[in-house]
């Protein structure tokens, strides 16, 4: 019994410093796309021969989409604006790449695994599901609005139990968990 009350303690302490992950996996794999979106952007007659040569339809115009996909939502990841609506076209971006480049490449799941694209897109998943974490202009802007209802994670529920909104009394509604 004791052996279980020092695990139940141990996980939730790690529970609450989620948005430590939260936070550095949006500052690295934000900073990343801003990056390749910002060297796609000023090379995009040679990013839109690529996409030709891969087959992709409309190469130019879905070279920029791309280019502009990668540059606006690093930049949104980054700042933690919008990050799970940003995941989402990054998701598609990573699946397109799996599907019209990287799947011709691939002959085992050896191969497959081996691949980067399906890590960011799995990266994206993640930050859509688990939200930016309260180090993050959306959390910030929701509770200078009164807005901190639902936390975005285990980890800023904790926060927001400490904390009061700001400009508010603490007669706050109870913290909804997932």
């Amino acid at each position: 019994m004791q052996i279980r009350k020092h695990i139940d303690k141990l996980l939730s302490s790690l529970n609450r410093q989620e948005w430590i992950a939260q936070l550095l996996v949006r500052l690295f794999v934000g900073y990343f796309f801003v990056e390749t979106g910002w060297g796609k952007l000023h090379n995009l007659e040679g990013f839109a021969q690529r996409f030709a040569g891969w087959g992709i339809p409309y190469p130019h115009f879905n070279a920029a989409l791309s280019a502009y996909t990668e540059f606006i939502a690093g930049w949104l990841i980054v700042l933690g604006i919008a990050t799970r609506l940003a995941s989402i076209p990054m998701i598609i971006n990573m699946v397109v790449a799996i599907i019209a480049v990287n799947l011709k490449r691939v002959n085992s799941l050896n191969d497959f695994v081996e691949l980067d694209e399906p890590l960011y897109a799995l990266t994206f998943l993640w930050l859509l599901l688990s939200g930016p974490g309260w180090v993050s202009v959306d959390y910030l802007a929701r509770r200078a609005f009164g807005r901190v209802g639902r936390p975005d994670s285990v980890s800023q529920a904790q926060y927001e139990k400490r904390a009061q909104p700001l400009g508010k009394p603490s007669t706050r509604s109870p913290m909804i968990l997932r």
